[in-house]
């Protein structure tokens, strides 16, 4: 066991504990992925805030966010719970809410970018076009900045973290875990997801292509390497979008269809 401040807290982590708690991780963001196709649906091809208000954009958001996120912080969490003596299911949920509550609060800004992709897209398509190249491009710059390296590497050095999570006390400890963690995944991949806003927020296929790259860059030995190409490929996407609207099609009004 550590103790930490005179009080034990952690115990060491010992392999085979946190099979459950990460087993219902995956379970809990394939359900995620479920409502998300099924919510998406109702919504392809729409632009913007494709209609939500704020009061449910914000959830629908946060719904995107658990069945993106949820596998890529699952080692986290499950080495969190390997420390956690007792009632680690409660505790790993309290991590996880701590973690979306950040994600959440993104949502707010993401509204406010959809909001204002589609009312460019439908009043000044011209202007338009230049966001989807402006965020294109800023993808492709914070990807391969050392800000983003900085982040990555607390994300993928979680044991570290853990240290530091043991001088946290009181009811809600769990909860500034998942926010602290959250806010550190949040500085490494705000980046890909405002991709989200030029190809519209609710593409399922470039939510499981966002994914794929957040995974590999948390958790494969070449991650690093990965989120690199991601910026060049965003930095092209910048370039070919000036010639093919097509390939921002949350920006992208599509023509009227003919009776």
């Amino acid at each position: 066991m550590v103790r930490v401040n005179g009080s034990a807290e952690l115990a060491p982590p010992r392999p085979g504990l946190a099979t459950r708690e990460a087993a219902l991780l995956l379970i809990g963001a394939a359900g995620a992925w479920a409502a998300t196709v099924i919510v998406a649906r109702g919504m392809a091809g729409m632009t913007g805030t494709m209609g939500l208000g704020l009061a449910v954009f914000v959830p629908v958001w946060t719904l995107m966010m658990a069945a993106m996120m949820l596998p890529s912080v699952t080692p986290t969490a499950s080495l969190y719970a390997k420390t956690v003596q007792r009632n680690r299911t409660v505790r790993i949920t309290g991590l996880v809410a701590g973690y979306l509550a950040v994600w959440a609060a993104a949502g707010v800004p993401a509204y406010g970018l959809a909001w204002l992709a589609g009312w460019l897209t439908g009043k000044h398509p011209g202007t338009a076009h230049m966001l989807a190249v402006a965020l294109f491009a800023g993808c492709g710059v914070y990807q391969l900045s050392s800000l983003k390296e900085r982040c990555l590497a607390h994300c993928r050095s979680p044991l570290g973290l853990l240290l530091h999570y043991g001088s946290y006390r009181g009811r809600v400890r769990d909860l500034r875990v998942g926010a602290h963690h959250g806010g550190y995944c949040l500085g490494c991949c705000w980046g890909l997801m405002v991709i989200l806003i030029a190809v519209g927020v609710m593409n399922v296929a470039a939510m499981v292509g966002l994914a794929a790259v957040v995974l590999i860059e948390k958790t494969w030995s070449g991650g690093p390497a990965v989120g690199r190409l991601a910026g060049a490929a965003a930095l092209a996407l910048a370039v070919a979008v000036i010639w093919f609207p097509w390939l921002a099609p949350g920006l992208h009004a599509a023509p009227p269809m003919m009776n």
